[in-house]
């Protein structure tokens, strides 16, 4: 009589205990197709439900404001700059007005009627080629290739070999230390649309070029955020956590060649 492990079938008499390797890389595999399953049912489930539930991640809440706003108020003049676009983050821009705000949006249908280049704030459109649903293949890429290790200084990044770094920034990205850091883009929403493991890899990276840096990652409820989080920024460096923001604070300038000690 044939039985179940998790979505794998298994005839009778198969001996798991006759290879330990075997079962290890076995449950590996069964680890990722299940997350991988389970990312892809939810983003489905979202895509199909009604448009005025559809992106209840597009706005943050008071709490989770608040987080963000107490941190600028406490570094500001700063360099801050933010994946992705939210009308409320002007509100950062504007309490870092003696400081230098950049934002990286990957669609312009809001940020061109609201937001303008000033002295102290810049925007940028970037174009995100990677869905969402190729998350999980390139996490093992990353895990495999020395290339994705971390590296300093940041301006390696634009000729980084790794499929996660961001080598089209403007040059002033790479240049400065950056003291906060917000991932709030690109959307991946669903399995098509840009998923956010370039922008938190390459978050990562920038942050431990600078001094000490904040890391804060906005809608960290879905897979690919929580899971990117986790091996990027590393739960060692976790400072807090309010609603659906974590915020990491990252000690720079260290010659590790991975990004997690544990």
């Amino acid at each position: 009589m044939a039985w179940l492990v998790g979505i794998v079938e298994f005839p009778d008499g198969y001996d798991l205990n006759a290879s330990v390797a075997s079962f290890s890389a076995l449950h590996h595999l069964l680890c990722l197709h299940l997350v991988l399953h389970f990312f892809l049912l939810t983003t489905k489930a979202a895509s199909h439900a009604p448009e005025s539930s559809k992106h209840p991640n597009s706005t943050l809440t008071e709490k989770e404001f608040k987080v963000l706003s107490n941190l600028v108020a406490l570094k500001s003049p700063c360099n801050l700059l933010i994946f992705g676009f939210q009308p409320q983050y002007l509100t950062l821009s504007s309490m870092n007005a003696p400081g230098s705000t950049i934002f990286l949006y990957d669609h312009d249908d809001m940020i061109a009627k609201v937001a303008t280049n000033s002295n102290n704030t810049q925007t940028y459109q970037l174009g995100y080629n990677v869905p969402s649903k190729k998350a999980f293949n390139l996490l093992k890429h990353a895990r495999q290739n020395q290339a994705c290790a971390p590296s300093y200084p940041t301006q390696l990044l634009q000729k980084s070999k790794c499929k996660f770094a961001l080598r089209n920034l403007p040059s002033e990205v790479y240049e400065k230390k950056w003291d906060i850091i917000v991932v709030d883009g690109p959307k991946g929403d669903s399995p098509e649309s840009p998923g956010r493991m370039d922008s938190i890899y390459t978050a990562s990276v920038l942050a431990r070029a600078g001094n000490v840096s904040d890391v804060v990652v906005h809608d960290i409820d879905r897979m690919i955020e929580k899971w990117f989080s986790w091996e990027f920024l590393c739960h060692e460096n976790l400072l807090c956590s309010k609603g659906k923001l974590w915020h990491f604070r990252i000690s720079g300038h260290s010659n590790s060649t991975t990004f997690c000690t544990t």
